[in-house]
């Protein structure tokens, strides 16, 4: 398992990841809050941010976009995914492999998303390690979107559900392991002691108020946690870079939520 403190994905030990794989996981659907976030200039330009270690996209906005913002975002091609519009098992298809993430994408680090619990697991799983391995041949970290789901899990953010799904980025060799926020402090303590060497981080989720995001952001770091990879909730408000400033306070600087507000 790589450090990765020592690569761009990280800032004195700590990540938060521009996500912004949403318009082929969600669809249209997320951009209207905001019609201006559909737009991947407008989220290449707010990756340039101190805070954001890397931006999260899939292989068509990194062709199209990056080029341009090479000199001042960290790139992190998104390998795997599925439309909204899937309707069976959890699934994520590859779109784009290490090789041509690394050589002509010119990407720094890989993201891909595996269901544990879905029919689909086994392939998933099949599909990370392949990804995993070659890699480590262009010497990229490895980040992991771990999200149990499927027909027979009942509850995908309980506290053991969450642990088994940060436990399962150790076993399967990610760098980084991103899982969604268990609800407490004590949840996401259990997490990152399984993930052991494997750095946890939270998924941003569904936009929520500034203080109710940052209080969990600042629960996940105050249990160990590495930092976060968020979307919605930066992107979709009409200040983006106001909250980036505050989570950069919460993140690196280790403020409270109200000193990260004022």
């Amino acid at each position: 398992m790589r450090p990765i403190d020592d690569t761009p994905l990280a800032r004195d030990g700590k990540v938060l990841i521009l996500a912004y794989d949403h318009g082929m996981e969600h669809g249209p659907v997320d951009f209207e809050e905001r019609p201006e976030s559909a737009d991947p200039e407008s989220i290449f330009r707010t990756a340039t941010h101190d805070a954001v270690t890397a931006l999260a996209v899939q292989k068509g906005p990194a062709e199209a976009y990056y080029p341009s913002y090479e000199d001042d975002v960290t790139l992190l091609a998104k390998l795997n995914g599925t439309s909204n519009m899937w309707m069976g098992e959890p699934d994520s298809s590859v779109t784009c492999s290490v090789e041509y993430a690394a050589t002509q994408l010119e990407a720094d680090a890989i993201g891909f998303t595996v269901y544990p619990g879905s029919n689909k697991e086994t392939e998933m799983v099949e599909e990370f390690r392949e990804a995993q391995e070659a890699a480590r041949d262009y010497d990229m970290p490895v980040v992991l979107w771990s999200y149990p789901r499927g027909q027979g899990l009942k509850n995908d953010t309980k506290e053991s559900t969450i642990a088994y799904a940060a436990r399962l980025g150790l076993e399967l060799g990610a760098d980084v392991t991103k899982v969604k926020y268990p609800g407490s402090r004590q949840g996401m303590e259990q997490a990152v002691q399984m993930a052991g060497k494997s750095k946890v981080i939270m998924s941003g989720g569904s936009k929520v108020s500034d203080e109710a995001f940052l209080d969990s952001v600042r629960a996940v770091m105050d249990a160990g946690g590495a930092g976060l990879a968020v979307g919605r909730n930066v992107w979709q408000r009409q200040d983006p870079e106001s909250l980036l400033d505050s989570l950069e306070r919460v993140i690196y600087k280790d403020d409270t939520v109200d000193a990260a507000l004022r």
